[in-house]
């Protein structure tokens, strides 16, 4: 099972520390909290560990793993997505290690030690893969947030960093090369990859020690920005409150409308302004559900809807009451996303692929960052033609 437990630097934080350094010691005042989403995530990593020894090693006998698979499905928080996802997780570990000349030799649930560039830093990799003159590391994430790139991610850079320390007394240099991927089967079919040398791995490492030394010492600088997301202590970091605030500068100008690169800019603040305006709601919610005190602010009941106590029951007392059955049920087929789920990925391609088409999306703003292509008006029409 994946860890619960993670090191003040750990890998998984790591793009919030590097940018704000000052960030793990004013974590550390607030409590880790497992969320829903937190525990579903460890069981379908379980699986996915289980179903890789099975795969890929000789560790676990036919009837001991479905003994094993069995008990995890027997989970509270199981759904059978899980074992979809799973299954996709180990077709994309195969076509991987196909990619190998030789067999390559593979683990899951490596613990691994990155303290020659981090003080104190461990993490856990969900795969590793190790031939020829590569070493490939493998994580899987199973929430359905925002797609993770590979590209320049520190999380996956340190475990590899910590990969090669735990197999170069095996391997020596014969490792060349470092191959890292993110796989997200519940956002997207194909995964991200970022291969780099070992040099150049190891460079970056280097780069980054000052900063984790910093970050670790406890005399670190704050910097809110979109790595504040996950950080424990976003809603009341008063930097990311400064930085909300400081409107001041569009108060200096004679002109009584802002300019195109004005909106531009006050777009990037309005999206986090929002983001830490929610933040706020939810520490003062939970704050005063604790029986705390926020001046101005008490909880209340929300709106509320009526539901059935037993639907089963009152829709049997509604036809007995002599309402046909065909007007207390309503038939309605099943969505795109539920038959693909219902059927697999795999079988949903090969029986409906031919009539699924995706026209192009609405217009939606998006920073310059986001890696789709930009909206084309000719596009749009030649789509709606096609697609008609």
């Amino acid at each position: 099972m994946p860890p619960e437990t993670h090191a003040l630097l750990s890998a998984s934080s790591a793009a919030r520390w590097l940018h704000c350094t000052a960030a793990p010691r004013l974590e550390a005042q607030f409590p880790e909290t497992n969320s829903p989403y937190a525990e579903e995530g460890r069981l379908a990593h379980a699986i996915c560990e289980l179903k890789v020894i099975k795969h890929f090693t000789m560790q676990i006998k036919p009837r001991a793993f479905t003994a094993k698979l069995n008990k995890l499905k027997a989970a509270p928080l199981y759904n059978d997505e899980m074992d979809k996802t799973s299954d996709l997780y180990i077709e994309h570990l195969s076509e991987r290690a196909m990619r190998y000349s030789t067999r390559p030799n593979v683990a899951a649930e490596v613990r691994v030690d990155f303290g020659d560039y981090v003080p104190d830093g461990y993490g856990t990799c969900d795969c590793i893969m190790i031939g020829g003159d590569t070493l490939s590391i493998v994580d899987y994430k199973h929430g359905q947030g925002v797609p993770v790139s590979a590209e320049n991610n520190p999380q996956m850079r340190l475990y590899a960093l910590g990969a090669l320390k735990r197999y170069a007394p095996v391997f020596g240099d014969t490792i060349k090369f470092v191959s890292m991927t993110i796989d997200q089967p519940r956002i997207q079919s194909e995964v991200s990859t970022e291969t780099i040398t070992v040099e150049e791995l190891r460079a970056w490492g280097e780069s980054i020690k000052p900063i984790a030394q910093e970050a670790f010492s406890g005399e670190g600088r704050f910097c809110a920005g979109e790595w504040c997301r996950f950080c424990r202590a976003r809603a009341t970091c008063r930097a990311r409150a400064e930085q909300n605030l400081a409107l001041e500068e569009f108060k200096q100008h004679d002109i009584h409308t802002l300019t195109d690169a004005e909106i531009g800019d006050c777009l990037a603040r309005g999206a986090s302004l929002v983001k830490w305006y929610k933040d706020l709601e939810d520490y003062a919610l939970s704050a005063l559900i604790r029986g705390e005190s926020i001046p101005g602010w008490k909880a209340v009941a929300g709106r509320s809807v009526r539901t059935f106590s037993d639907q089963d029951a009152a829709l049997a007392a509604a036809i007995a009451a002599g309402y046909d059955e065909s007007l207390v049920y309503d038939r309605k087929p099943k969505t795109l996303t539920e038959l693909e789920k219902l059927m697999g990925k795999a079988e949903f391609a090969d029986k409906l692929g031919s009539f699924v088409v995706k026209p192009l999306g609405k217009p939606t703003l998006a920073p310059e960052s986001d890696k789709r292509e930009p909206y084309s008006s000719a596009a749009a029409d030649f789509a709606g033609v096609e697609n008609g």
